[in-house]
């Protein structure tokens, strides 16, 4: 090398490079190495394994050892080895005086040059960035201050002889504190140095530099390198902006975002690098919370170059050919000595560069090397950019490096970048980050391929979740504040508003004095200025600036692995909807309280809408969130074994309001259509009514859709066959009574004699009426879902309305029960109700032949039959024509004994006309009987009673029962 004149004369840049690497990586090597503790153990084993493997010593163990031992004190030993090679070793960098001063400038005056702009000077916007020391201007000022530091180390001399490598020298220890000796080990500059030079005589001077380079990298290094990153976030946001606009301008100005990124990725290094290793106890200069700004356009010209780099190829292509080829051949001409080979390579490189194209890139780039002279810089340098993905690799490798072995403050970064909607937008340059960090891998270290592969997945994974997460969280605030905004419309809130309307038109005085006016809904939306911000407001602009992170990009692909984050947001939206949904029914399980279905229905439309919005952000499909999410809240359990609001819906009406009817607190008006509390000793802590009535019910049916209006038919359906199957027991406990009785209904004293045989009488009209109230709640219901689906799909609804009134009469009965059962999914009332026919059919015994099965069905309308003249003697039996009805639930008696008679008779194939006309003849004979009692306290309520035959009459599945059969 000493002896080499490329390197003495000219700088070569390969050359010198490649030495002061080659010195640095030696230099590194050794102190790594005195780090290793157990090293000379590790070193006694791999001797010991070798002997027991190749029944010798490695013969150059002895060598080995004796490494170790000089370099106990690696730098201390290498400065002695390096005495010979001082001269090359300074020459080499004192070479860097025009080059490490001008890169490490301060903000102001990188500022003042307008540094990296391309619009400073629009006269010459087209004109190629050219330098002398091109490849050295996107060199890493990392390396160079390795370079300058451990060499200077080592030929120490030089800083007492040459000013120049002393300025270099003092440079270099103002501007860091800390060097970076592989991936996070770090070489602490002034103590090192400092303890070396002070077992060296005359060396107090240098001693003095160190320290006062310690205090000014400690008390100005941060503020420094914060301002360059302020600057560099200006420059490059601009340098982006203009080539996103014109991207043309690759061509001439790619000097200019190679530079743009090597500044960048010195500084993030720089801040990741000292704030892992803070040395003095103010660390506000370490702290970043715009750097993911600075990342962002990093990875924006990044994506420009990788995008348009056949741009800037052919553009280089048609600058050799058509200006350097032009230069290259006068220079060759002008040449006054040369040899005749050499002149044949030089008239073939020339002919060459003229018909270039962009395949023979790289082969004019190993013609260049082949050619001595001051040629060589010029023509390389613009050789290089041809091979455009190589370099950007290149001058951004270093970054993944360290973002890889400095996770930590990494993440932390990430963090500090999602805590300020500012800076959200940015977020997306984390994951971009990890999409290269297999770039980083090093060839002399393969096995950590793996582990570098797996933290990249694991980081990315990681930041598109926070992301996504921080979005969902927006989001979810975003549609509280709607939904207490909804809140406030609903009617339930209008009633004081119209009572201090109506009070202060009849001039009524109102409650108390001085209680302020309530705010109207709208209020909120009302400003004084422009500057006047609320909540909604700074939610919807942190939630834009997240949304922009996320739509950023469509896909990323990380060590074979694709990332959308698009899905990030949908699945965490789907959960989040999911819980909110199921969180805004406030149910109670220890009170028993749930939201009214018209006030949850209003919170979910209001959720909805906001959901909508997202799409105005972020490309998701929206409605896939809605169909999945609504979906599953119509079955019993959700996707991950949760309730859903069907189940809970499901329970709260049969557990707490159906049971309370049962209970005698509470009846069904059918005048009303609704279920209304009695007044009762225990008041119920909820309104009846306010959960029944027919809004309320198409609210219902509105948020469970058919499928879970079936679930809560079938739930209902499963409640009255337990009670069928109770009342089977019944009868067949009174089965002997029972048949004398159906065949003695002409027999007036015989059936007193045997009714008073009869037991659990009390108890039969109490199971028939709860599955009549239990039938009467189903008919709301299915009334309800027809309403709504009439409003979504009326032509579907017609068409199947139209089919089921149009059944032929002959047409067998499992088509039949078809037809009902699709008539009755879309809310049609059935003469036959299949849901009731599936849960009956379940109660079939194997114990019970068929025959007694039918006996029992026939038996128990029997026994409902001549139970009926019992309840006149009930003071609750009382008819009321206001409601329709009776306020102990009997007139429900009339639909559980045709609904019951039907599906009974279906089931076992019995003439349910011939069973109805049977049940009549009993029921007035039953009835009539009570004409003939003089106790009053039994007739007291006999006309009430009679009204029930009119009932089961009037009904529409009561046209089975003949008109001429109603005796009385």
């Amino acid at each position: 090398l000493i002896a080499c004149p490329s390197f003495r004369g000219n700088g070569e840049f390969d050359l010198t490079k490649n030495y002061l690497d080659l010195v640095v990586t030696y230099t590194t090597l050794m102190i790594i190495l005195s780090r290793i503790e157990e090293r000379k153990a590790i070193i006694g084993l791999y001797n010991y394994a070798h002997e027991m493997t190749h029944g010798a010593s490695d013969r150059e163990y002895p060598r080995l050892g004796q490494m170790i031992v000089d370099y106990e004190n690696p730098l201390k030993k290498m400065m002695e080895e390096f005495v010979p090679h001082g001269k090359s070793l300074s020459d080499a960098l004192v070479s860097l005086q025009m080059v490490y001063p001008r890169r490490n400038l301060s903000a102001d005056q990188w500022r003042n040059a307008q540094l990296l702009s391309l619009i400073s000077a629009p006269s010459t916007m087209l004109n190629p960035a050219q330098s002398d020391t091109m490849p050295c201007e996107y060199l890493s000022l990392d390396t160079m201050e390795k370079w300058i530091v451990f060499g200077f180390i080592l030929c120490h001399v030089a800083l007492n002889s040459d000013a120049a490598a002393l300025s270099l020298w003092k440079l270099a220890l103002q501007s860091s504190t800390c060097l970076c000796l592989f991936r996070d080990e770090v070489f602490h500059i002034h103590k090192a140095a400092e303890d070396l030079f002070v077992n060296i005589r005359g060396y107090n001077k240098r001693i003095n530099d160190i320290r006062e380079c310690k205090e000014q990298a400690l008390s100005h290094a941060g503020s420094m390198h914060r301002e360059r990153r302020k600057f560099l976030r200006s420059a490059l946001k601009e340098l982006a902006t203009v080539l996103a606009d014109q991207p043309g301008l690759l061509g001439p100005k790619a000097l200019f975002v190679f530079m743009a990124l090597s500044f960048a990725r010195d500084e993030i290094i720089w801040l990741l690098r000292h704030a892992d290793n803070i040395q003095k106890k103010s660390t506000d200069d370490f702290i970043d919370k715009h750097i993911a700004e600075l990342i962002f356009y990093m990875e924006e010209l990044r994506a420009h170059v990788r995008k348009y780099g056949p741009v800037m190829q052919r553009y280089y292509v048609q600058y050799l050919s058509g200006f350097d080829a032009v230069v290259l051949n006068e220079l060759v001409q002008n040449l006054s000595v040369c040899p005749e080979d050499e002149s044949i390579i030089m008239s073939s490189f020339v002919n060459t560069m003229t018909s270039l194209s962009v395949k023979q890139g790289k082969t004019v780039k190993w013609k260049i090397r082949e050619i001595p002279g001051r040629v060589v810089i010029f023509a390389f340098a613009l050789a290089v950019l041809i091979v455009v993905q190589l370099l950007i690799i290149k001058v951004t490798k270093i970054l993944s490096v360290i973002c890889v072995f400095y996770s930590r403050a990494f993440e932390k970064m990430f963090q500090q970048c999602l805590e300020l909607p500012s800076q959200s937008r940015h977020s997306v340059c984390f994951p971009l980050l990890c999409t290269h960090f297999m770039s980083c891998t090093h060839e002399l270290c393969p096995e950590e391929r793996h582990h570098i592969g797996d933290r990249s997945l694991s980081l990315c994974n990681m930041f598109l979740d926070e992301m996504a997460k921080q979005a969902r969280n927006l989001i979810t605030d975003i549609c509280t504040e709607q939904c207490t905004l909804s809140d406030q419309l609903l009617p339930k809130h209008c009633a004081k508003t119209i009572s201090q309307a109506v009070n202060k038109k009849s001039k009524k005085a109102t409650g108390k004095k001085g209680e302020p006016e309530r705010e109207k809904p709208g209020v909120e939306s009302m400003r004084k200025n422009r500057l006047l911000v609320t909540n909604l407001d700074k939610l919807h602009t942190a939630l834009s600036e997240l949304c922009f992170s996320i739509n950023y990009v469509p896909n990323l692909i990380v060590w074979e692995h694709t990332f959308t984050p698009r899905e990030y947001l949908t699945s965490h939206l789907e959960i989040r909807f999911t819980k909110s949904i199921v969180g805004m029914t406030m149910y109670n399980q220890a009170t028993q309280e749930i939201a009214k279905p018209s006030e949850l229905l209003t919170s979910v439309r209001a959720y909805m809408t906001v959901l909508q919005s997202i799409e105005n952000y972020v490309t998701i499909d929206i409605t896939r969130v809605f169909n999945n999410v609504l979906l599953q809240q119509t079955q019993h359990l959700d996707s991950h074994g949760e309730p859903t609001i069907t189940s809970l819906y499901t329970n709260w009406y049969l557990e707490t309001l159906l049971r309370q009817v049962s209970n005698g607190h509470i009846a069904y008006f059918p005048a009303m259509k609704a279920f209304v509390n009695l007044p009762t000793e225990n008041e119920l802590t909820f309104n009846a009514e306010e959960y029944s009535d027919i809004s309320e019910m198409r609210s219902l049916s509105e948020l469970l859709g058919p499928y879970g209006m079936k679930f809560l038919s079938e739930s209902l359906m499963w409640h009255i066959s337990s009670q069928v199957a109770e009342l089977k027991k019944l009868v067949v406990e009174n089965m002997e009574v029972l048949t004398q009785m159906r065949t003695s209904f002409d027999k007036p004293d015989h059936m007193a004699a045997l009714f008073k045989k009869l037991t659990s009488v009390d108890s039969v009209l109490k199971r028939m009426t709860i599955i009549g109230v239990i039938l009467s709640f189903r008919s709301l219901a299915q009334e309800a879902l027809r309403d709504v689906l009439s409003c979504h799909i009326p032509f579907l609804v017609s068409s199947v309305e139209d089919f089921k009134d149009h059944i032929p009469r002959e047409t067998d009965m499992k088509v039949a029960m078809n037809v009902y059962e699709l008539s009755s999914a879309a809310g049609l009332p059935c003469e036959i109700d299949p849901a009731l026919v599936v849960a009956l059919s379940s109660q079939k015994s194997e114990n019970i032949s068929p025959e007694e099965e039918y006996k029992i069905a026939c038996l128990l309308m029997v026994f409902v039959a001549v139970s009926l003249p019992t309840l006149a003697s009930n003071v609750m039996s009382q008819y009321s024509p206001a409601i329709e009805g009776h306020c102990n639930n009997i007139h429900c008696l009339a639909k559980a004994i045709n609904q019951i008679a039907a599906a009974l008779f279906t089931i076992h194939k019995g003439s349910i006309e011939d069973r109805l006309k049977e049940f009549l003849a009993l029921a007035s004979s039953s009835l009539l009987k009570i004409g003939q009692e003089t106790d009053k306290m039994t007739t007291r309520n006999r006309e009430s009673v009679y009204l029930l035959l009119d009932m089961v009459r009037k009904l529409r599945t009561g046209d089975f029962i003949c008109r001429h059969l109603f005796l009385f």
